[in-house]
């Protein structure tokens, strides 16, 4: 039986990078996203090609019980959850506070941070009788610095990062490692990045500081970082850590 690394979120982008590299180093690549099922079934495929092993299912996390579902049934039908890499996005556009709605508001919470407390829920007690286990959580500049037009992704990305804090004081010293990711950059993903700003913006862009000028984040190198949390020694965790192109300013100094 293999084990297990649980993917939300799993996109073209980090989440479908992510399964891919675990998958590489023998774990079984269980990922989940809410839409586009043959993307879904392309990434399976992908990973299955080069030897891998991994399912895929449609998952919307802002709905009751789905989380909580799946969990249960990997852990039955497929294998023990050692990692789970926790990619939701939570980004809703730049809106006024005017133009932002309670609905909209609370969607990127229940999608950055009560979504993240649900698979807590989840798998931290199995972890815990396990003794060990690894959450992964891709988190953003927004965690860390609220700018006008984000309250709603300020707002849940910032209780994400105090969530990770909480669950390390408790679960910590029990085995389990989480990692908040700070990715703090423009990434070359096809289904987030791409989608915001459009094919011709998006090609645009990766010509202009992406590619061989490595201005984005590229996706395979941030599923490395991943890799290598998930597999460091206990005496020297990282709890926290920020993920930026070598050309970037990092948040603090804009």
């Amino acid at each position: 039986m293999k084990p297990v690394c649980l993917v939300l979120g799993a996109g073209a982008g980090i989440g479908g990078h992510v399964g891919m590299r675990f998958a590489q180093e023998g774990y079984h690549a269980v990922l989940c996203r809410r839409s586009d099922e043959a993307g879904l079934h392309k990434l399976v495929e992908a990973i299955e090609a080069e030897r891998g092993s991994a399912s895929g299912y449609l998952l919307d996390a802002a709905k009751p019980d789905t989380i909580e579902e799946r969990v249960e049934a990997v852990e039955a039908e497929i294998g023990p959850i050692e990692v789970v890499a926790f990619n939701l996005g939570a980004q809703i556009g730049d809106r006024s506070l005017a133009d932002t709605s309670h609905k909209a508001f609370e969607l990127g919470w229940r999608l950055a941070t009560f979504a993240l407390f649900r698979v807590a829920k989840a798998v931290c007690p199995r972890m815990e009788g396990r003794g060990q286990g690894t959450i992964l959580v891709t988190s953003a500049t927004a965690a860390v610095r609220g700018n006008a037009g984000q309250h709603s992704h300020a707002a849940a990305m910032g209780g994400r990062r105090m969530l990770c804090q909480t669950l390390n004081a408790e679960f910590g010293p029990k085995g389990i490692h989480v990692a908040h990711i700070l990715v703090d950059g423009a990434v070359d993903a096809p289904d987030t990045l791409g989608k915001m700003l459009g094919p011709e913006r998006f090609q645009e862009l990766r010509e202009a500081r992406g590619l061989e000028h490595d201005g984005l984040l590229l996706p395979s190198k941030i599923a490395d970082t991943y890799l290598h949390l998930a597999k460091q020694h206990r005496s020297t965790w990282t709890h926290e850590i920020d993920l930026r192109s070598f050309s970037d300013r990092p948040w603090w100094n804009h």
